[in-house]
């Protein structure tokens, strides 16, 4: 069964003609697809009967099925789990802040880089998600918002529609490169979607190759690279990658991105008690940073169950922070949202895998 979503519009164009229709008909599909962000192909009226016929027999639209969304205790937070065509699943979180709504989505089931303090890590790469599956997440979310105006459970006021979207979801995501840059330029299509790539933040470990060829690309999303560690000692253990792509060769690739793009680039820096939380440590990280325009978004670790690693307390958490302002080094602590409801990257999707852990949920 083909699935429209993972088709570009040139795609649809060529399919039509392939069928013997105009090309345009490509063009109206897109629409319904991604403005309209419809998932029944009867709603797309402007087609002929026989037309949405051959569509229902031989292609699919929505690549994702729900299992569970919950949301947290303070209605800021939903967090979705959705089962693939295959059986696999992934996970996509909603968040809300005072005028942003943002979605965060995975790119891959599971993930390849082995993060040691990672809950999606721990179940390893099953595959890459396919363009269709990447825009299915983000479509979801917007169609909800649209359709219920955040009047089921969530506090939004209408109107209501997705401002930001963060690649930080399940998976690495340079290493599905070419469906990531196809649903990125979907979601950011002006005569569809209308969301702005620059409300497009992507989240990666540090793949120096794909950083660089995200260099020389038309679509201006934000950088963001999860560093975790000052030192190279220490980010091998926490972030194996790092042993192929060390410190020293990641920050001259967000050099040369930061020189190409003019884009200031966050850091993400998980805060772990005892691990990499040390006075010492704020100032290696506030050295290796001095020379280049950023911000760094300390991050309460969302812990896992019996996991070595546990968040750093709230006092020590604030001297790291004010150790990197002192050294003027922009940088934040980011809220910690949906703790209850397993919100941390793979956690509700480990839960629904381990029977013993399902009171979690």
């Amino acid at each position: 069964m083909l699935q429209l979503l993972d088709l570009t519009q040139s795609d649809l164009r060529d399919l039509m003609t392939s069928w013997g229709e105009p090309a345009y008909r490509g063009d109206q599909i897109y629409t319904w697809l991604h403005k309209e962000l419809v998932t029944d192909l009867a709603e797309m009226t402007n087609l002929p009967k026989a037309l949405r016929a051959k569509l229902a027999t031989e292609t699919a639209i929505d690549p994702l099925e729900l299992i569970v969304q919950i949301d947290s205790k303070d209605k800021l937070t939903r967090k979705a789990l959705f089962r693939l065509k295959d059986g696999n699943t992934i996970e996509v979180v909603l968040m809300l802040y005072n005028y942003r709504r943002t979605v965060c989505i995975s790119t891959q089931v599971g993930c390849g880089m082995g993060c040691t303090f990672c809950a999606t890590a721990q179940g390893g790469l099953a595959r890459n998600l396919c363009a269709g599956e990447i825009i299915a997440q983000v479509h979801y979310f917007e169609r909800w918002l649209r359709e219920s105006g955040g009047g089921e459970g969530l506090r939004i006021e209408r109107p209501a529609t997705l401002t930001n979207v963060v690649v930080m979801g399940m998976g690495e995501p340079l290493a599905n490169y070419d469906a990531l840059l196809q649903a990125i330029r979907a979601i950011a299509n002006p005569k569809t979607f209308e969301l702005s790539a620059r409300s497009i933040t992507l989240s990666t470990v540090g793949l120096i190759p794909m950083i660089d060829r995200l260099t020389e690309e038309d679509v201006p999303v934000r950088l963001a690279v999860s560093l975790h560690a000052p030192s190279n000692r220490l980010r091998n253990k926490l972030v194996p990658i790092n042993n192929r792509y060390p410190l020293e060769a990641l920050i001259a690739a967000c050099h040369r991105y930061q020189a190409q793009t003019n884009r200031r680039i966050t850091f993400e820096y998980a805060l772990m008690r005892g691990i990499n939380d040390a006075q010492q440590q704020a100032e290696l990280l506030s050295d290796l940073l001095a020379d280049i325009n950023c911000h760094v978004n300390l991050i309460p670790l969302n812990p896992i169950p019996d996991s070595p690693y546990q968040p750093t307390a709230e006092a020590e958490a604030q001297r790291f922070l004010k150790i990197l302002t002192d050294a003027h080094i922009p940088a934040t602590m980011r809220l910690r949202r949906g703790i209850e409801i397993n919100a941390g990257c793979g956690q509700l999707r480990q839960a629904t895998q381990q029977p013993d852990m399902i009171d979690l949920l």
